[in-house]
């Protein structure tokens, strides 16, 4: 829910019906694609650990590069904390969570 609070910028675009709601499918598809995952991850948890862990990780590096190569970019460091860093978590979460059903 919280990702998708991000693609309502859309409605400031002055859109057709149409063109919103596209826009907003469109905004909308890493929060549909993260959904699946976590529904699958409630049942195989090792699945939810690494894909979210990777999601983390390759966010994480694509907004450093990013602000590495535009250094005017302040705002890249807090999208890290909000986004790749909960994603990390969740996955090392899901990872622990499998570890300990693996060993009872």
């Amino acid at each position: 829910m919280f990702l998708s609070l991000f693609s309502l910028d859309v409605f400031d675009m002055e859109l057709s019906f149409w063109g919103t709601i596209l826009g907003l499918f469109m905004h909308n598809i890493p929060v549909f694609i993260l959904l699946i995952v976590l529904l699958i991850s409630w049942k195989h948890e090792i699945v939810g650990g690494i894909i979210f862990t990777l999601a983390g990780i390759f966010y994480g590096v694509m907004m450093l590069r990013e602000m590495l190569r535009d250094s005017s970019e302040g705002g890249m460091v807090s999208a890290i904390l909000v986004i790749a860093v909960p994603a990390l978590i969740i996955g090392i979460l899901f990872i622990i969570n499998w570890l300990k059903k693996r060993k009872a």
